[in-house]
């Protein structure tokens, strides 16, 4: 989901100048990806990607005006096809959990390394959703503290999965397709079909919403040797 010649069309959200400016050095070095655009709050972000239909957009969390969780519903629930990568200083669950169900695709602390930053924007460009080790915790951390509720309340499309089910509850422990394939004998291809029906059937955007969906309807339990319930 690239833009023309396979490039990376990206905007940068933060209400700091020299982050932004910081982040454009980096991403400007790949021939592969583009800036297209700047914005210093999350107001501007949502007219941004109106104008400027980036492929990916670096969304701050803590901004004036309107901050990036707001940004991120208004920009994912739009007609732009644009995902979201939430950066921050902040690594709290309540951030974390409220921008993963605001529709953003990857979460990862500023201070990651210049080569996690490239690598994460060309995977959230890519269709696939990113979580840093730390997030993923916090993440399973708060799922776990809410009420379960039950499944086919949340999405009636899950009483259609059959063998996606068991590829759902593996997504949900953080396996990627490779190890998914690995743990049922199948092929990764195979693995990579089951996780687009189980995106489909469900109506989830990517990975991240399929895995906070199993734990928020009790599919898979922290804790459990095998992550199930």
């Amino acid at each position: 989901m690239t833009g023309s010649g396979g490039v990376v069309r990206v905007a940068l959200v933060d209400d700091q100048a020299m982050v932004r400016a910081g982040f454009r050095m980096i991403l400007e070095t790949e021939p592969d990806i583009t800036v297209v655009g700047e914005a210093g709050n999350g107001q501007e972000a949502v007219e941004l990607v109106r104008r400027a239909r980036p492929d990916v957009v670096l969304m701050d969390v803590r901004m004036p005006v309107m901050d990036g969780i707001e940004a991120t519903r208004l920009v994912t629930a739009g007609d732009s096809a644009a995902r979201v990568l939430m950066l921050t200083t902040f690594d709290l669950d309540e951030y974390v959990y409220a921008a993963l169900r605001a529709g953003a695709s990857g979460f990862l602390l500023k201070d990651a390394p210049a080569d996690q930053l490239i690598s994460a924007v060309r995977v959230i460009a890519a269709g696939d959703a990113l979580l840093a080790p730390s997030v993923t915790r916090l993440l399973i951390e708060e799922v776990s503290r809410r009420p379960a509720v039950h499944p086919e309340a949340v999405a009636p499309g899950l009483a259609e999965l059959t063998e996606e089910l068991e590829v759902l509850r593996l997504m949900a422990r953080g396996l990627s397709n490779g190890e998914i394939a690995t743990e049922l004998y199948l092929g990764e291809a195979t693995v990579k079909t089951h996780v687009g029906r189980v995106l489909t059937k469900l109506d989830l955007r990517d990975r991240v919403q399929a895995v906070v969906f199993a734990y928020e309807c009790g599919l898979v339990t922290p804790g459990a040797p095998d992550g199930t319930a």
